[in-house]
């Protein structure tokens, strides 16, 4: 009798421990999934992170053939 207690017990814990971590890794994949989510609606967003992006880019590619036309101008040494 007390032994059938004991098993009971130990099943029980064993379950209920089975169990919580199941549902931790379930909670820890919704908050990765949610935070992907909320990182791509921001990028896709108009007037979001895209548009600030593309300005940076543009801006970069503008400077860089500003000072690849500048440099094919000047004389050359021989």
């Amino acid at each position: 009798m007390m032994l059938q207690k004991i098993q009971n017990c130990i099943k029980e814990r064993c379950l209920m421990r089975s169990l919580g971590e199941k549902g931790q890794g379930i909670v820890e994949y919704a908050l990765i999934l949610a935070f992907v989510v909320v990182i791509a609606m921001a990028l896709t967003n108009a007037g979001g992170l895209q548009d600030k992006i593309k300005a940076v880019f543009t801006s970069v590619g503008n400077e860089v053939d500003k000072a690849g036309s500048n440099t094919s101008n000047s004389p050359t040494n021989p």
